[in-house]
């Protein structure tokens, strides 16, 4: 390779930050802005950087690492199940494939043990918003609703369904139909419904307006509408599922008993390996029929093993109950903090609201990462929190004493400016 392409004209160490910053200012698309830092290697909840600088890891990919980096049942599915049998297209199938679909329809419908449901498997949360918004129109009904604040994706069905204009409107017309309604209104809800929505979508707790949860209540009369008005009820787990908020899905955990029509799911379904998936239940698993929708590599053997290690991890060594454990003692810890408004979310999706007059957010997430912490962002008043579900202790008890320095320098430089 040329010098052009590995760095070698530049002054910086041909390894460091520096130099493969600059190689990814030449090379990538400049769709997520140059690089904050540049991972080399993590193992659980800590990551180190091109330097070779330690970080503790908070954010766990947006919600990914459920198992945190490396974990030995995620690499040994991996390698076993690459060794064994890597991809076979669709157009055949796979036992891990078969199980993991299995697994999924039995945790859907914890609810309604019996349920007929069915999985498509698709490669991340925004295919698999992608394919739920397809399956919606299958039932020959032309509008669908969404929630103001929403995030479902950015492919162009999933940018459809999400309320925020700064990623719309680049890509406008998007397909029509969608009505934005505040989200957790019951009686806008109820105007809205008629007999030509397709369906309501919705997140249970929204990630990227600022780790926001549905008001209670609103799941229940979600499903009553629904059922009233013949539309479906569309879950997005994508961020909320697989055992981030202490329950395999976070309606469970805030609306015991209802069933959707249909789930998302992806993000911590794979421990670090691209899947994501769509179950279906009822007269909603039936909607979709051969050659009106498909994946190439949606449901590969490699990704079902690596899926099946984190589920089969999760319920081994209890992690639902740590969960829930670490994300209670952790939120009534960081609301105890001088410059936090409230901690919002459940067990380990975590939103920081900061009090007005400090810096943004983004600022915070930034002189935290200065200090060895990944956090972001997702508002200019809110920091996340989605750290792998077996991080320890003294890691959450050391970010706390350190987002307490930081927000205390901060509130002493306004005083002092």
């Amino acid at each position: 390779m040329n010098d052009e392409v590995t760095g070698r004209g530049s002054d910086a160490p041909a390894t460091s930050q520096r130099a493969w910053g600059e190689r990814y200012d030449r090379t990538l698309m400049n769709t997520f802005g140059h690089p904050r830092r540049v991972f080399v290697r993590g193992r659980g909840a800590d990551v180190w950087d091109a330097d070779g600088r330690h970080y503790t890891d908070l954010l766990a990919g947006l919600a990914v690492h459920a198992l945190g980096h490396a974990h030995p049942a995620v690499l040994e599915a991996i390698s076993g199940q690459a060794a064994t049998l890597g991809h076979i297209s669709n157009l055949f199938a796979s036992p891990p494939q078969i199980e993991l679909g299995e697994r999924l329809v039995g945790l859907a419908t914890l609810d309604a043990p019996g349920t007929p449901a069915r999985v498509f498997f698709a490669n991340s949360g925004t295919e698999a918003n992608e394919a739920a918004f397809k399956l919606s129109r299958r039932t020959g009904r032309g509008r669908i609703v969404a929630m103001e604040g929403s995030f479902h994706g950015r492919t162009m069905g999933a940018l459809a369904i999400t309320h925020n204009e700064h990623y719309r409107e680049p890509f406008e017309p998007l397909p029509g139909g969608v009505e934005f309604l505040p989200a957790g209104d019951i009686e806008a809800l109820r105007t809205a419904l008629g007999p030509d929505v397709a369906a309501l979508v919705v997140e249970p707790i929204q990630g990227e307006a600022g780790v926001r949860e549905l008001p209670a209540g609103y799941l229940e009369a979600a499903r009553e509408l629904t059922e009233a008005a013949g539309a479906l009820l569309i879950i997005d787990e994508v961020q909320t599922g697989m055992g981030r908020t202490g329950a395999w899905m976070a309606h469970h955990l805030l609306a015991p008993g209802v069933v959707p029509d249909v789930v998302t799911l992806a993000k911590g379904l794979g421990g670090g390996i691209p899947i994501g998936a769509v179950v279906a239940t009822g007269q909603a698993a039936a909607l979709l029929e051969p050659g009106q929708h498909g994946t190439t590599f949606g449901g590969n053997p490699v990704a079902c093993a690596a899926a099946l290690a984190v589920i089969g991890t999760i319920r081994s060594q209890s992690l639902l109950e740590r969960v829930q454990q670490l994300g209670s003692a952790w939120s009534r810890e960081l609301a105890a903090v001088d410059g936090v408004d409230q901690v919002r979310g459940r067990g380990l999706l975590l939103g920081v609201g900061l009090e007005d007059g400090l810096p943004p957010a983004a600022e915070i997430a930034a002189a935290l990462a200065a200090r060895g912490f990944i956090v972001n962002a997702p508002r200019p008043d809110t920091i996340r929190l989605a750290p792998p579900f077996i991080l320890f202790d003294d890691d959450a008890r050391a970010f706390t004493t350190t987002l307490s320095e930081v927000l205390a320098r901060a509130q002493s430089e306004k005083v002092g400016s």
